[in-house]
């Protein structure tokens, strides 16, 4: 057996086999080149592949036995890492308590298909910024790929946990870039953004706030992991903070977590409640600092001292434990009610009033449908329809006008997913900038290998009970 492994044409065979199949798979059929530098490698040796090594020696130095195993493993890394599976964190607090900040989870890229790069040039192992800088790109614009997707092993499904890029992140400011381009827009007008020049409460202008904007490409787009409420096809409505998809409530699936207004007697409540709790200091420390408007609509608290006043995001199982506490007078979910409506909600427009806890109904679109356009539908579509698909847009004399052509329908090319948080009042989703693309889609969040809490000290940091623990 020894001996028949040891033959070169059953190398090559096997070879060729493997990289044939891989060939088909990607349907590049320029790879097939690759065939002649297998069978150069194992039959005829005329090229020096590995030109790190020295020819005809068997025993080469440790030197070049580490160079020769750094690039096999950086080879291997890249493909696995490419087509098959890549390692993520999670940097915020958006999907608790389902994932936690500080988990760090497998996503795979087979489960949908892998998509293959945009810019196929970019230093390995980054994203989008070369390592110990703060914005020098890791990546090079000379070649760009368009969108492709291998086969996978399904699709994407309601209440899968997804990793995508972020939509909102084709344009960036790279002194805020934690926070939406165009979110920066609305709240502080185009022409402070790229002027780069804005007044703070004392009257004072301050310049290079917003920084250089640059625009990047999908693949390089910041990732985003949420759970996906609806698919293409699927209508999706929020009604007092419950999603509804199809007229039916979304699966009881992950832990879903709400901001609750908690009224005390004015005793402080001990800190290791909140340890049992795993309520993180980052939300202790805001507890008493939130949106003012919440006491507009939210009468338990007409009348009560402001230090008697928190706001903190739970499950319902931490609910009934705090409401058990002495020195706990009430424990009320805060609902922000119908026609109450955010500006910083998806659509962005004043014909819709919608906000996070009553939002939609929405359609979301599937590719080959058609909508019927209307002007007081379009704020829903216009980005798709200019940015996604690239068409041109304009309104005229309240006339919609579509590649310089009139258009009352329009057909979409791409199917698209609407993507939430499960700590519903802690996450910046679809309910703020919109639908996720297709060519967004990353992967499925496969399951947890290591986690570790930022506010203990180690080892007591490490959550030893989420290792390899599967995604639900």
């Amino acid at each position: 057996m020894k001996k028949l492994f040891a033959n070169k044409w059953l190398k090559f065979g096997l070879s060729a086999l493997v990289y044939l199949l891989f060939v088909i798979w990607l349907h590049n059929w320029w790879l097939l080149v690759g065939l002649v530098v297998i069978f150069d490698i194992f039959i005829t040796e005329k090229v020096h592949w590995a030109f790190w090594k020295k020819k005809g020696v068997d025993k080469q130095t440790k030197a070049v036995e580490w160079v020769d195993a750094l690039i096999f493993a950086i080879v291997a890394a890249t493909i696995i890492r490419l087509f098959f599976i890549e390692a993520f964190t999670i940097p915020t607090s958006s999907m608790e308590k389902s994932l936690l900040v500080g988990d760090y989870l497998f996503v795979s890229k087979f489960s949908y298909g892998p998509k293959m790069p945009n810019t196929p040039l970019s230093v390995p192992f980054t994203h989008n910024t070369m390592p110990f800088t703060e914005n020098s790109k890791s990546y090079l614009e000379w070649i760009k790929w368009p969108y492709k997707r291998l086969a996978g092993l399904g699709e994407v499904k309601n209440n899968d946990v997804v990793v995508f890029n972020f939509p909102e992140g084709d344009t960036v400011c790279l002194n805020q870039q934690s926070r939406s381009y165009y979110q920066l827009i609305r709240d502080y007008g185009r022409d402070a953004v790229v002027n780069d020049r804005v007044m703070n409460a004392y009257g004072q202008v301050i310049t290079d706030y917003f920084g250089k904007i640059v625009s990047r490409p999908v693949d390089k787009r910041e990732n985003y992991i949420k759970r996906c409420i609806a698919i293409a096809g699927d209508s999706i409505q929020v009604i007092d903070g419950q999603a509804y998809v199809n007229g039916k409530p979304q699966e009881e699936i992950g832990d879903k977590q709400f901001k609750y207004l908690i009224i005390t007697d004015g005793t402080p409540i001990n800190p290791r409640v909140f340890d049992n709790l795993s309520i993180s200091m980052e939300d202790r420390a805001s507890a008493q600092v939130f949106d003012p408007s919440i006491l507009d609509f939210m009468h338990e608290a007409d009348g009560v001292e402001p230090n008697c006043l928190f706001v903190l995001p739970l499950v319902a199982e931490n609910v009934e434990q705090l409401k058990s506490l002495p020195c706990v007078k009430s424990v009320t979910r805060i609902v922000k009610p119908k026609d109450f409506r955010e500006s910083y909600i998806f659509p962005h427009d004043e014909r819709y009033r919608w906000n996070e806890d009553n939002f939609g109904p929405l359609y979301v679109p599937k590719a080959g449908e058609t909508v019927q356009l209307t002007l007081d539908n379009l704020p829903l579509y216009r980005r798709i329809i200019e940015t996604y698909e690239e068409n041109s847009l304009t309104v005229y004399n309240g006339e919609i006008i579509i590649n310089n052509q009139p258009a009352t329908s329009y057909t979409f090319r791409m199917n698209y997913y609407f993507m939430m948080g499960d700590s519903r009042h802690n996450s910046a989703d679809s309910r703020f900038w919109g639908f996720v693309p297709e060519d967004h889609i990353v992967g499925k969040a496969l399951f947890i290998w290591f986690s570790s809490d930022k506010d203990a000290s180690f080892p007591s940091s490490i959550r030893w009970n989420r290792f390899f623990k599967g995604i639900d």
